[in-house]
């Protein structure tokens, strides 16, 4: 029997902190945000109806500590939590704790995070499903992922077994660099995700980053709501991401559509999640990669050409109703794209950029236009968290009219203070290949070698 929400417990920061809010008060609900002592100035703190600092900035004396967070939700009365995106939001642990003391964790079952937050059970999963896989394995030593490699063939992808957001990853590309960065990779997964198990499979030169929005409601009934494509991306954190995807044939959206619902009808899946795919432009062929078992930084997008609220949705689905509709009342309309505003420099790696925001102007939302943002005139970017600032989220007719609609939003953003990676969101949607669809996942950091960017910013300040 659905019961009713009350009181939610904000369990992060930021944009998606704000976005939660919002859409809570849309519903009725009352909010309390989790803050550490960097963050209780937010525009996430203005908005909630109560504010709780869980501890010092940094995000291990703070954002993951699933018992201070269980334990403020349930102090505050509160009846239901969100986790956001990132921190603890696919750990079981949080889940687990929520369950034990009475309070709705919004997303998945523990059991649904701990089969999809472990990649090889994922992909065990996906098997099971028939959905393809990349071949590979988890790897204990050294020794093992030598000889898994000398199978598979270089070069190869060691990734966390744990985790996601780009952390824990790295390319090998013959066998005397693999131990050194076994190495760094554990190590990297255990300060990310508390775990340093690694998996090692083929690393496809030539991909497309495409992921399937799916929702179920643990009865085994899901359904899917198209699929976005978030090739644009430099070191496996993503920067622009758009719906449905270029240049995909009907034949593998098809595919992905089905494969996508099969496997989480099969876990008995509920609430909001992504199933993640890596097409191979060389082979048309595709695999799986795994399931985000939450809300994603990109599903503003999805919304924008479905019309359907996916916080809306997971509030629904947490609170113990059937999925509003079937697939065949899904509709989608026009194209959409999403820039993600990051306090980056791109001349340096994308090196982050902390310190406070002298100016801030952001393009004014309306018809066909969204802008998700926690940053506000003055805000000061902690260097503890993520570098997101803000998404814009724009809509057209198609394609061409959403990277319009999007260019003309670029030229409006104003910040000062700190940098950040504007002039290469401009550059991007300008760039002839970009506009033809044809960008694979490592198209950004070729274009950002090949220094294209310092050249047009050159172009743009005599022009200006």
């Amino acid at each position: 029997m659905p019961k009713r929400l009350t009181r939610v417990f904000v369990a992060n920061r930021g944009e998606i902190a704000v976005r939660v809010i919002r859409a809570c008060r849309e519903a009725g609900i009352d909010t309390v945000l989790a803050v550490s002592e960097a963050d209780r100035a937010t525009l996430g703190a203005q908005l909630a109806d109560r504010v709780v600092c869980i501890g010092p900035p940094p995000a291990a004396k703070s954002y993951l500590r699933p018992d201070v967070l269980v334990h403020a939700a349930v102090a505050t009365g509160c009846d239901a939590l969100h986790p956001g995106y990132g921190f603890l939001s696919e750990q079981p642990a949080l889940a687990e704790g929520c369950d034990e003391h009475g309070v709705a964790f919004i997303g998945p079952e523990a059991a649904s995070l701990r089969l999809f937050g472990d990649k090889s059970a994922a992909r065990q999963a996906a098997q099971r499903a028939d959905v393809p896989i990349v071949p590979g394995a988890p790897v204990r030593d050294a020794d093992q992922a030598r000889e898994l490699a000398r199978q598979i063939g270089y070069p190869v992808l060691v990734k966390a077994s744990h985790g996601g957001g780009g952390r824990g990853i790295k390319v090998v590309h013959d066998s005397a660099e693999l131990p050194q960065t076994l190495e760094l990779a554990a190590a990297e997964a255990a300060a990310s995700f508390g775990r340093s198990d690694l998996h090692l499979e083929r690393y496809v030169e030539r991909a497309k980053h495409v992921e399937v929005q799916v929702m179920g409601d643990g009865t085994g009934a899901a359904v899917h709501l198209g699929e976005r494509e978030c090739s644009i991306q430099f070191r496996y954190q993503k920067l622009i991401e758009e719906a449905p995807c270029a240049l995909l044939p009907q034949r593998l959206r098809n595919e992905l559509w089905d494969a996508a619902i099969a496997l989480l009808a099969a876990a008995r899946y509920r609430g909001v999640g992504t199933v993640e795919f890596l097409v191979d432009l060389d082979r048309e062929e595709f695999y799986f990669l795994e399931v985000n078992a939450r809300i994603q930084v990109e599903h503003p997008v999805t919304e924008m050409v479905t019309g359907v609220d996916l916080v809306r949705s997971q509030l629904a689905l947490a609170a113990g109703e059937r999925l509003p509709f079937d697939q065949t009342s899904v509709r989608h309309e026009g194209h959409a794209l999403e820039c993600r505003i990051t306090a980056q420099a791109p001349d340096d790696g994308m090196r982050p950029s902390p310190g406070r925001l002298k100016a801030w102007r952001m393009p004014a939302a309306g018809a066909g236009l969204r802008v998700d943002t926690h940053c506000f005139p003055g805000y000061v970017v902690p260097p503890h968290y993520d570098a997101l600032l803000a998404k814009l989220i724009v809509h057209g007719l198609d394609r061409a009219s959403a990277v319009g609609r999007m260019r003309e939003a670029l030229a409006s953003v104003e910040v000062a203070g700190i940098e950040t990676n504007i002039e290469l969101q401009r550059h991007i949607l300008e760039h002839e290949e970009f506009i033809a669809g044809v960008c694979d996942t490592k198209w950004l950091e070729r274009l950002l070698r090949s220094g294209t960017l310092t050249a047009a910013r050159a172009d743009w300040a005599a022009a200006g």
